[in-house]
């Protein structure tokens, strides 16, 4: 048997592929290839010695979905397949409900004909918007989000929790992601934004870095924190993907039909604090300016992460200052993601 990777070629993809190979799992990814590179099978298979099964594709496409369930005999999925940038979705609010929605719809008939009864979803700490409280539990309101992208997360797990409500042995997890960072120790694999300009945090530091970039734009320094910068759970990309084999464990011995769990560090990281933990690990000064505050973004936003420590046996091992390190070391190595320059 083995366990479906949607978007597996992706950034916590390929190290959730890393993670299950290495305990012994058989694995098949398909991936679009829209927000990653082939070449991460082979540092895949150099990291575990093994070589997941490969699917180029999207789940948009029925015929693909059909061709992949039918092929190969899947007891459990990790779906990560999406795409994910809450700034973009704002601009194209229709591509990003359109296709995050409907691949997981298309995705959920598979599992019912195939007789599939298991699926952890890659769901984010957008869907509880801006708090009015700070950790994010999982009890609190969610659904008032500050993107297309974060309103798509939450519709999906509405989708997942009525679909195992009204069906026999279907059990989902959510799990509810903060700050992702990091990368895997070897060097192999981490967070990959090729030459474009990143809208993530870390990778557009490394690339300030390594020059490739004139400075960092911070955006905002008049939040409540201590030094006005917004405030994140800055999360490593392995303490993650191992988050997501606990949740697979957890559907294997219980009868929850829909559960979901913060997985962070539940602890808040202001954004020159981890410029500073990158000033330190790199030797280099970060030169950066300070802008506008972006649309769909939250002052502060950290976890809550008893309910995952408790119930699913899962804590995040990696600080803040591990995660500025094995990103650097990453990016030093791979100055161009996967592309050779």
């Amino acid at each position: 048997m083995s366990v479906l990777v949607t978007g597996g070629t992706g950034f916590i993809g390929s190290h959730t592929v890393v993670e299950l190979l290495n305990v012994g799992e058989d694995v098949v990814i398909v991936d679009n290839l829209c927000n990653s590179r082939i070449e991460v099978l082979e540092r895949i298979t150099a990291i575990t010695g093994k070589t997941p099964k490969f699917y180029k594709g999207d789940l948009l496409d029925v015929e693909l979905v059909e061709r992949v369930f039918s092929e190969n005999k899947i007891d459990s999925i990790i779906h990560f397949a999406g795409l994910k940038s809450g700034a973009e979705s704002i601009l194209e609010p229709g591509k990003y409900l359109n296709t995050n929605i409907i691949s997981t719809f298309n995705l959920l008939n598979a599992m019912e004909k195939h007789n599939v009864y298991k699926l952890v979803f890659s769901s984010s700490a957008t869907v509880y918007g801006t708090p009015e409280e700070v950790p994010d539990y999982e009890i609190d309101l969610v659904g008032k989000v500050c993107s297309p992208y974060g309103l798509s997360k939450y519709l999906i797990e509405l989708l997942l929790k009525d679909f195992a409500s009204q069906r026999k042995d279907f059990k989902f997890i959510a799990l509810r992601y903060f700050n992702l960072v990091g990368a895997h120790p070897s060097g192999l694999i981490g967070e990959d934004d090729g030459q474009s300009i990143p809208n993530n945090l870390v990778p557009y530091i490394t690339k300030v870095l390594l020059g490739q970039l004139p400075y960092l734009k911070v955006y905002g320094n008049s939040y409540d924190t201590v030094d006005g910068t917004g405030l994140r759970d800055y999360i490593h990309v392995v303490d993650l993907a191992k988050g997501h084999l606990a949740a697979l464990n957890y559907l294997n011995n219980t009868d929850v039909k829909f559960d979901v769990f913060n997985l962070g560090t539940g602890k808040g990281t202001t954004v020159l604090q981890l410029v500073a933990a990158f000033e330190k690990v790199s030797g280099k000064k970060i030169p950066y300016q300070i802008t506008d505050i972006r649309p769909g973004d939250v002052p502060l936003s950290f976890a809550s992460v008893e309910k995952a420590n408790k119930i699913l046996g899962w804590k995040a091992e990696y600080t803040y200052e591990d995660c500025a390190r094995d990103s650097w070391n990453w990016q030093v190595k791979n100055p161009y993601g996967y592309s050779k320059e």
